[in-house]
């Protein structure tokens, strides 16, 4: 039989579509002949310019009004019918029984928490011809709306998430640990990053996020660690990338600016300290890399267990402010580099570069 999969993502947050994209990509590699593959952002498909507007307030309240979200999140995880809440998506559950009937899907896979929730809707007590599963993005502080929805599978990033799920009354046989399905370039590009040496560089990745105010006084103190080599991603942004290279000018001291790449794995892998914010694809990818993080912001809620895993399984530091963030990564590379090698050694406990292979032999299996 034909394996018809979808992949069910939304544009709220990078970690839905980076590990929408790290399935299909596993899938492609693994059962390129054998599978069926479609990968939909219903949300944006069925919405359009209501949507992007939607989805850009979003980014701009969790970034400039973090203390406004934490109500919102908080509010979203209390026990409540959300189909109920969800009623108003009309349009996007109309839309995703069409595709249903249309694809004809052996497996469901949803990346983004209200899909389970329209298919409860569509589906009531029916038994689907399709098995329904639920990719979970977020570590630790996993939002009930992620889990309190009919599923025959939740896929989760790392055993703390699954203990999460398990405290909540989420049955054992449900939950499966598989890691984060980052992208394959990781498992295949493999090892590339060499040990700090006594007098030899410390590679630094500073990757902005939005609402990086803090960015220039980041740069200025990262750019004057003794043997740092930095490297500055700016993405698409062009006026910062702008802002980046006149400090870079006022300086005098040299440092790699990139913009949008899709050799970003690469330079995690190559790189001995990743500097940025919990995102939930950020975190999972430089555990992916085996590359220590200094988490220099958190989104309350969705992003707090991320530092929390960072934290608690010492692979990395917070750290809130532009001195903060020198001083650990001087701390870092102190004493022959002990504490680097600590956080070395434990974030690789935690990688699984693989796991977008091993997803996608689990849903064809």
């Amino acid at each position: 039989m034909e394996k018809r999969i979808l992949i069910l993502t939304a544009g709220y947050g990078e970690g839905h579509n980076a590990a929408a994209r790290g399935m299909r990509d596993g899938l492609a590699a693994v059962a390129a002949d054998s599978a069926v593959v479609e990968l939909h952002d219903l949300f944006a498909e069925t919405y359009g310019f209501v949507n992007e507007w939607v989805r850009k307030g979003y980014l701009a309240l969790i970034n400039r009004a973090p203390r406004a979200w934490a109500k919102i999140y908080e509010w979203t995880d209390r026990p409540q019918d959300y189909g109920a809440n969800m009623r108003a998506l009309f349009q996007a559950r109309s839309r995703l029984s069409q595709l249903l009937l249309r694809f004809q899907p052996t497996a469901v896979v949803s990346v983004y928490p209200a899909y389970p929730h329209l298919l409860d809707q569509i589906l009531g007590d029916a038994i689907p011809p399709f098995g329904r599963v639920v990719c979970i993005t977020d570590s630790i502080t996993v939002n009930a709306i992620w889990f309190r929805c009919v599923s025959d599978l939740f896929l989760v990033p790392n055993e703390q998430t699954a203990a999460v799920l398990a405290q909540a009354g989420v049955p054992h046989d449900k939950v499966k640990v598989t890691g984060f399905p980052v992208t394959v370039k990781f498992a295949e590009l493999g090892e590339l990053r060499k040990p700090p040496t006594p007098g030899g560089e410390r590679r630094l990745l500073y990757m902005i996020n939005a609402g990086g105010r803090a960015a220039p006084a980041i740069i200025r103190g990262l750019a004057q660690i003794a043997d740092a080599r930095l490297t500055v991603t700016v993405g698409r942004d062009e006026r910062l990338r702008n802002a980046v290279e006149e400090i870079r000018r006022e300086m005098g001291r040299e440092f790699e600016i990139v913009g949008w790449s899709d050799q970003l794995p690469r330079l995690m892998l190559e790189s001995h300290l990743l500097i940025s914010k919990a995102g939930g694809a950020t975190v999972q990818e430089t555990i992916a890399a085996k590359c220590p993080m200094i988490i220099n912001q958190i989104v309350p809620g969705q992003e707090e267990g991320n530092a929390r895993l960072i934290e608690e399984t010492r692979s990395g530091a917070v750290a809130a402010t532009p001195t903060e963030i020198v001083s650990a990564v001087e701390q870092a590379f102190a004493d022959d580099a002990r504490l680097w090698r600590e956080w070395s050694a434990n974030i690789g406990r935690l990688s699984r570069p693989r796991a977008s292979f091993e997803i996608a032999e689990l849903l064809l299996a």
